[in-house]
């Protein structure tokens, strides 16, 4: 019998759990699974971390490895060029990032007011957003937590009388 990939990775990591090891080798786990996969697995992992196993992935896929990992090594072309703890490796030097919510037009222009009297600049105003993943393992919970409720702004709604969206 074919199983999916998710099942694949499922059962290999069952496999690779099945004696409690303190040491657990992981190559790619959340290759090839859906974001819902993905999640589970990521949780999982966290979870061995957080009961004391050490963890080592081999994955291209960094956001994922940005979520779950505390510290990091990165290998090129066969040497290990970069180790050490996460967050001290992408500490960006010289920069401090300041978070607020939303700011007027007014309050920004007092920010850097403020920031010039420091001999500093304000660099960037941004208004970040969630990821695509973040976006829909939330839909996938609300779904869940309320069913047959949807979000969807009236103008993709629309429809003409002849039954057709009429967004493309």
């Amino acid at each position: 019998k074919e199983y999916s990939k998710g099942m694949t990775r499922r059962i290999g990591l069952a496999q690779a759990l099945i004696n409690d090891p303190d040491l657990v080798l992981l190559d790619e786990p959340t290759s090839g699974l859906d974001p819902i996969g993905r999640k589970e697995m990521k949780d999982l992992i966290i979870n061995l971390r957080d009961q004391g196993k050490t963890v080592v992935i081999c994955s291209h896929l960094l956001p994922d490895v940005q979520d779950v990992c505390d510290r990091i090594a990165i290998l090129y072309a066969g040497e290990l060029k970069v180790l050490g703890k996460f967050e001290d490796l992408l500490k960006s030097q010289g920069q401090t990032q300041l978070i607020t919510s939303q700011l007027s037009q007014e309050a920004i222009a007092d920010v850097k007011a403020a920031l010039a009297k420091h001999q500093a600049e304000l660099i960037t105003v941004d208004h970040p957003t969630a990821s695509l993943e973040d976006l829909f393992l939330t839909t996938v919970r609300e779904s869940q937590e309320r069913p047959g409720h949807r979000v969807v702004p009236d103008e993709e709604m629309s429809v003409t009388g002849d039954g057709q969206s009429s967004a493309n």
